[in-house]
């Protein structure tokens, strides 16, 4: 994966996620605070591109009729199958309409769209852990346990370059 489109957290929101990440790392857990180039930024990603024009994405997304912030509320961790941890916010139908027309205006462009941002795939998370061992699931959810619930507004759009954690905010939400 090379570009997100993600939507970025309220301040004090992205601050709560930032002190879950250096906490979880204190207890010896890598989190996205020191993965790869450790620009990370506390997101949800609407769709992660393999493939992709810029000036086309952009003008796609330019588009699309500017969103309006949105309350999430994250209540769950989860793990995918390779280790991954996150927290999962509460699903709406907004939420899910609002990532399908971000996935349709992409894909439109002839950008190739990571299998799991594909409409009816995508499942929305916010990363804590890459790479966690089971092991370590006990720690990671008494840390989460201690911040859930988390009320976060999705406040700002942006492309996201996730090889080097360049951050675009785009003009409007989407």
């Amino acid at each position: 994966m090379s570009l997100s489109v993600c939507l970025l957290l309220d301040e004090a929101s992205d601050r709560a996620v930032r002190r879950l990440w250096r906490s979880l790392e204190d207890a010896g857990i890598p989190t996205l605070l020191s993965h790869t180039h450790g620009r990370h930024v506390p997101h949800l990603t609407f769709a992660s591109l393999l493939s992709y024009d810029k000036p086309a994405l952009h003008a796609a997304l330019v588009r699309l009729p500017p969103a309006s912030e949105t309350l999430v509320r994250f209540d769950a961790l989860g793990m995918f199958r390779r280790s991954r941890c996150w927290l999962l916010p509460a699903v709406t139908s907004t939420l899910v309409a609002r990532q399908e027309t971000v996935a349709g205006a992409v894909s439109s462009t002839g950008a190739e769209l990571h299998r799991h941002y594909r409409p009816g795939e995508w499942l929305p998370h916010l990363t804590l852990a890459p790479r966690l061992h089971l092991r370590d699931l006990p720690t990671v959810a008494q840390h989460v346990n201690d911040v859930l619930p988390l009320a976060a507004t999705l406040s700002r759009a942006a492309l996201v370059e996730t090889r080097t954690g360049e951050v675009e905010e785009l003009a409007h939400l989407v």
